[in-house]
């Protein structure tokens, strides 16, 4: 019997997958547990539609990431941090800062998971940051810190 499977099943297939098992498995394990519909026309036409429309998604998300991506390469934000003798730096700016000053000075949403800095930054001067907006976009935001 030839079933579409709703959910990943281990050692059989991942969602959407269309799958050749045995009558008995069939009936007896995955439709009962809503694992898997019966490939019938209805079906299979469903599952197109919704692949579908899962592509047209993922390409208007990745339409957004380029354009955002766009204004953050050209973008500045502007941070300050306590300084003492020597400019010695007090603190430090963390990836939590960086994305409350871009909806601050940008008017955009940045996820603070996806700015990457490997350490805060702890030294005054420009700062390029990478931003990983989509697993095919990424950007440099500049990030400007001075003295307060």
């Amino acid at each position: 019997m030839k079933i579409i499977l709703l959910e990943d099943v281990k050692a059989l297939g991942k969602k959407g997958q269309i799958v050749e098992v045995s009558n008995g498995y069939a009936r007896n394990f995955i439709l009962p547990k809503k694992l898997g519909v019966e490939a019938n026309s209805k079906n299979m036409n469903d599952l197109k539609l919704q692949k579908q429309h899962e592509a047209k998604v993922a390409q208007e998300n990745l339409e957004a990431a380029k354009d955002l991506a766009a204004k953050l390469e050209a973008a500045k934000i502007e941070l300050t941090m306590k300084t003492g003798e020597g400019g010695k730096t007090f603190g430090s700016v963390s990836s939590k800062e960086i994305a409350q000053a871009v909806k601050e000075q940008l008017g955009l949403e940045v996820d603070k998971k996806k700015i990457q800095i490997k350490e805060p930054i702890k030294s005054l001067g420009m700062h390029l940051v990478p931003v990983r907006l989509h697993p095919q976009v990424s950007a440099e935001l500049k990030v400007h810190v001075g003295e307060a």
